[in-house]
């Protein structure tokens, strides 16, 4: 039996909502890498797509956009769901994202901190997800957020000189596998929440 009350229609706004952002960004990802001469999966960062000249506009809206997208669509997941944990949440991420778009990468400092919170705040947002869902969705959001995480923690690692743990995938590469987890959860989660919902499937 399907519920009708109206959290359904804040659910199946946030699934658009979250879908979308991993959707057009990685979309973008992949355009900027092809129309950037010289760029380099393995040895550039993300965000250098935000400060080349042929790509700049491009990146820097797309993350800006992601931002704003996932604030608001944390915004219509708490209305849904009601847990007090997931506005901070999806919030902060969000911010991130915004921050970094604003603040590119020839402001290394501040956009460094905005792209922490980003990095460290979407994988959160796949831990603490698994919350909000049941079956092997539970368990692919809680792989997807500690690797993230685990990524982040050998990038930082590696960014500072500790150890070299960026390996074959190259800097580039190592930064992507902080971000790609959480887009691929976001985009299933999307797609959760877009479904359908019925009592028994309700956590």
């Amino acid at each position: 039996m399907y519920r009708t009350d109206p959290a359904d229609g804040s659910r199946t706004i946030a699934g658009v909502l979250l879908f979308l952002l991993p959707v057009q960004f990685m979309t973008v990802l992949m355009a900027g890498a092809a129309m950037a001469s010289g760029y380099s999966i393995y040895t550039n960062a993300i965000s250098d797509l935000g400060v080349i000249a042929a790509t700049a506009w491009l990146f820097n809206a797309s993350l800006f956009v992601a931002g704003l997208l996932n604030i608001a669509g944390g915004y219509f997941l708490y209305r849904s769901y009601g847990k007090g944990w997931i506005l901070p949440v999806f919030v902060i991420a969000g911010i991130g994202a915004i921050g970094a778009a604003v603040f590119t990468l020839d402001i290394p400092g501040i956009h460094g901190l905005f792209a922490l919170a980003a990095f460290l705040f979407f994988n959160l947002e796949a831990i603490a997800g698994s919350t909000l869902v049941q079956g092997p969705l539970k368990a692919i959001a809680i792989i997807a957020g500690t690797l993230g995480l685990i990524f982040l923690a050998a990038h930082a690692a590696s960014d500072f000189g500790v150890l070299d743990l960026y390996g074959p995938i190259g800097h580039g590469g190592s930064e992507r596998m902080i971000v790609y987890p959480a887009l691929f959860w976001l985009a299933a989660f999307g797609g959760y929440l877009m479904a359908p919902a019925t009592s028994s499937r309700s956590p």
